[in-house]
């Protein structure tokens, strides 16, 4: 029966129904490379090796700089995407409910994209010419290679279809291709969280004593798309619950610092770990309290022992290149048990 097949890789268990809850979302963006192959013309009858033993590279026609405006938008939106979505089938899966959220966005970026197209292309010819210009004494190698304005507007675009996935109504030997792609839902999320969360970590906290309210970021984004996917494996909510409760907890204003700070280190150090990441989320499904979790990891949340006990996290196995102990201003310093984390 479609209803009840269940998928199952080691201990995520994703059921396929899961997909009634999913969107998958392709995102399909051109652009023109401004570079043409080089010929043997080009070096005027100079001797060049066999084609078997080396291949010309390629040439620039235009200045690349007039294009970094289109390469950052598709960046922006992938990142979009990734924000709200996980890698499917070439594409992302994103949550329904905020399709209608994401393909707005989508559209903006779209915009500005075509925007970027046209204001290029007004000026195309003369941009062209300024680059042959520029390189004096190649003039010509450029100059034989350049293609007109119609070209370059047919090989630069910007669109995304969405659709869903529905399971054939087909045995269910059929059925387990799309099986194994829909169990790697759940392992592919958190993969995804602890990429993450190791960029933000390296980037934010490695090494501080003290960080500015920005490196917050990172963690709300990972938090933003945990709290959009909680559907997809039975762990995700309560590491997005964890992280909501890591919030609250923090002081409304200021730089963060002291037993906050490790906390949120602790935090980051637990989301690079995927095993420790579904080890915890089980614990919490189990009865454990988020809040005795933060509390083993150094922060202000209050826990009774047998809940540090239950949830006591081994951080220096998690981490394995966290910094020195940081040294706090001031004297006396506060004494902070390390719980691995120097």
């Amino acid at each position: 029966m479609r209803g009840s097949f269940i998928c199952m890789e080691d201990i995520m268990t994703t059921d396929i129904t899961v997909l009634e809850s999913l969107m998958a979302i392709h995102l399909d963006v051109n652009i023109w490379t401004a570079r043409k192959k080089l010929s043997p013309a080009d070096f005027g009858g100079a001797e060049l090796p066999p084609e078997d033993l080396a291949s010309l590279g390629s040439k620039r026609v235009c200045d690349p700089e007039d294009l970094k405006v289109f390469g950052t938008l598709k960046a922006r939106a992938v990142s979009l995407l990734d924000r709200h979505g996980i890698r499917f089938l070439g594409g992302w899966a994103i949550p329904h409910d905020r399709a209608e959220e994401i393909g707005a966005e989508l559209a903006t970026i779209r915009d500005a994209f075509m925007e970027a197209k046209e204001t290029f292309l007004a000026r195309y010819d003369e941009a062209v010419q300024e680059w042959i210009t520029r390189h004096t004494g190649w003039e010509q190698i450029i100059a034989s290679s350049t293609v007109g304005a119609d070209y370059v507007r047919s090989r630069m675009g910007f669109r995304w279809q969405v659709y869903r996935i529905m399971p054939p109504a087909l045995p269910q030997s059929v059925e387990e291709g799309l099986c194994e792609e829909v169990v790697g839902l759940g392992s592919r999320l958190f993969g995804e969280v602890a990429k993450a969360a190791t960029e933000a970590w390296h980037k934010c906290y490695a090494g501080k004593t003290e960080i500015t309210r920005k490196a917050l970021s990172p963690l709300r984004t990972i938090h933003q798309k945990l709290s959009g996917l909680t559907f997809v494996e039975p762990r995700v909510a309560p590491i997005a619950d964890l992280l909501q409760v890591a919030f609250e907890s923090l002081p409304k204003r200021g730089k963060i610092e002291g037993a906050s700070l490790l906390m949120l280190q602790g935090i980051v150090a637990l989301l690079r770990d995927t095993g420790a990441l579904v080890e915890h989320g089980q614990k919490i499904l189990e009865g454990a309290s988020p809040q005795g979790l933060l509390a083993i990891l150094g922060g202000p949340a209050a826990a009774s022992d047998s809940v540090a006990d239950d949830l006591a996290v081994e951080i220096d196995d998690v981490v394995d290149d966290l910094a020195p102990a940081p040294v706090f201003p001031g004297n006396p310093q506060p004494t902070l048990p390390s719980y691995g984390l120097w």
